[in-house]
């Protein structure tokens, strides 16, 4: 017992001054605890924060100045349209990123932060986005507010009356959309699609046109003739009506036929059918003055609809609910077929991912054995369907399978309709995307098969398994473990392989009597033709469907990869 014990009574840990004794476990725990974070430092230790490399410090400042500009940046045109939920999102963002980055401590987060944004930005936000979009009913003459469908309706319906003004027109343009520089006499205003406004400094030529402005570049007359589209469509919305081109050198005010009634709610003026049916929009022609029809605002529809249900093309978007979401399955005109649709897509896509996995295995096996030769030849000439531009493959081979010209009927002698008929094209399809997809997976197992030990095979054939049984129980489970989460990766792509299938066939061929739905339709091509058919863009229908397609494929996927886990019993 030491002295210092003897006076107090207590066990004194030794330390360094206790010569020829080294410190002990205790000693060093309790050094280490006086080093844990939180605790005060001992007096005269240094400081830990900022890194003193000058070339650090300078790029962390050039990090935060990056920040801050591109925060600016996006903040901007935020702030102008009044989009104040983007504007706090981006500032949100902006206070986060600084955080991170001005905080000494905090490593992971430093790596992790831009990782996290572009997750939310490439992969959350549009699937929110989709998925918002479906509970509305946004498309074609709903993709505006209520003010602007009532613009729209009152421009689109705007006739010259005899004896109403007129501008000399000079067609510009700004920030590349079309504009109107007119002249009334001596004054000169500026039409767009917002409205009409006076135009300061413009310059008059011979005619009392206008030849220059500030901020515009005035078109030639080839260029305007060029955007002749555009001009005749531009109207500039001014009170009672709008103003529009006759040519491209002179313009008109006319009076909308159709008004708007904030009293009632409502689009009152001469039916636009029974006008066009009398020839006369005003009523002071020889014949029958055109009755006057009154369209009332449904809310709910997001349009103007008279009494007999007829509605003005132009709408609005609203909330619709879970509309478009019950459509998808209870409309016969959408889910007459989404069952066959559903089916066949599922068989592609296994099968897809089935053909392409056994030949690339199959291919890999047979360049794997020690007795082959030119291997690195025959590797060359197989992965050179997977080095092509998938987009012109498929072109090509649409071609191949034309039945008069195409080389597969020449160089077989047939005669077969390949893209004609439904089981050949669907035996298309399946063949193209083998060609397409095996060199991808005979890439992967030749990896996998240069991984596994030949101590296990060698053990395998020491015990007397035959080569079925070698592949069976050792080679196969253990290429599995490599190519499991690629199978269902393979497959979630090909449930969604739109150009697949729409570049060689379209979807078809279809029914004499259904062109809305073909052959080989996926989920994919079948939304496509439902949200841009022949009746017009649907985008909230087909956002809807699109999650639908999004929750069968995470749901195969989900349980793909449970499934998957028993592979990994052989590392067990």
């Amino acid at each position: 017992m030491s002295t210092r014990q003897a006076r107090t009574g207590k066990a004194v840990l030794p330390g360094p001054q206790d010569t020829g004794t080294p410190p002990d476990e205790p000693v060093a725990r309790v050094r280490r605890a006086r080093a844990l974070p939180g605790r005060e430092p001992r007096r005269g230790a240094p400081v830990r924060g900022w890194p003193g490399n000058a070339g650090a410090i300078a790029a962390r400042f050039l990090t935060l100045g990056l920040i801050v500009a591109v925060a600016l940046w996006a903040a901007a045109p935020l702030v102008s349209a009044q989009n104040w939920t983007g504007t706090a999102i981006v500032a949100a963002v902006t206070v986060a990123g600084l955080y991170v980055y001005l905080t000494p401590r905090r490593l992971p987060a430093k790596y992790l932060f831009p990782v996290t944004l572009l997750i939310l930005a490439l992969q959350v936000f549009p699937v929110v986005h989709t998925m918002s979009l479906a509970l509305t009913n946004i498309g074609d003459g709903h993709l505006g507010t209520k003010q602007e469908a009532i613009t729209a309706i009152e421009t689109s319906s705007v006739r010259r009356e005899p004896g109403s003004a007129e501008y000399r027109l000079t067609v510009a343009e700004r920030d590349g959309e079309p504009v109107f520089l007119l002249a009334e006499g001596a004054r000169a205003y500026v039409g767009t699609a917002a409205g009409l406004r006076p135009l300061e400094g413009a310059t008059f030529g011979p005619g009392g046109r206008i030849t220059a402005a500030e901020g515009y570049t005035v078109l030639t007359v080839a260029q305007a003739s060029a955007r002749g589209a555009e001009v005749t469509g531009l109207s500039v919305p001014v009170e009672g009506g709008a103003i529009r081109s006759q040519g491209l050198s002179r313009a008109y005010r006319g009076t909308a036929q159709l008004s708007y009634d904030a009293a009632c709610d409502c689009v009152t003026g001469p039916d636009p059918a029974a006008a066009s049916g009398s020839g006369s929009g005003d009523g002071d022609g020889d014949g029958e003055a055109v009755p006057q029809k009154v369209w009332q605002a449904d809310e709910e529809q997001g349009r103007f609809v008279a009494v007999d249900g007829t509605a003005l093309p132009q709408g609005w978007k609203v909330d619709v609910g879970p509309a478009n979401l019950t459509a998808a399955l209870t409309d016969p005109q959408v889910n007459a077929h989404f069952l066959g649709v559903l089916g066949w897509n599922v068989v592609y896509a296994l099968s897809v991912v089935a053909l392409t996995a056994a030949l690339g295995i199959a291919v890999a096996l047979v360049l794997h054995h020690p007795r082959m030769r030119a291997v690195r030849a025959y590797r060359t000439l197989i992965v050179l369907p997977y080095a092509m531009p998938a987009f012109a493959m498929l072109l090509v081979w649409r071609d191949m399978f034309n039945t008069d010209f195409g080389l597969v009927n020449r160089m077989s002698g047939l005669e077969v309709d390949w893209l004609g008929e439904p089981l050949t094209a669907r035996l298309s399809v399946l063949l193209v995307q083998l060609w397409l997809g095996f060199p991808y997976m005979f890439l992967i197992a030749t990896g996998a098969l240069q991984t596994i030990p030949s101590e296990y095979l060698e053990a395998a054939q020491v015990d007397g398994a035959t080569a079925w049984h070698r592949f069976r129980k050792v080679t196969f489970p253990l290429l599995m473990l490599a190519l499991a989460p690629l199978l269902v990766s393979s497959f979630a792509f090909n449930f969604n392989n739109f150009n697949g299938v729409f570049l060689i066939t379209a979807g078809g061929p279809f029914p004499a009597d259904n062109p809305a739905v073909g052959a080989t339709d996926l989920l994919i091509t079948y939304t496509f033709r439902l949200a841009f058919g022949q009746q017009g863009a649907q985008y909230g229908l087909a956002s809807a469907m699109s999650v639908y397609v999004y929750l069968i494929v995470a749901v195969i996927s989900i349980i793909s990869f449970r499934r998957t886990r028993v592979f990994k019993e052989v590392d067990r």
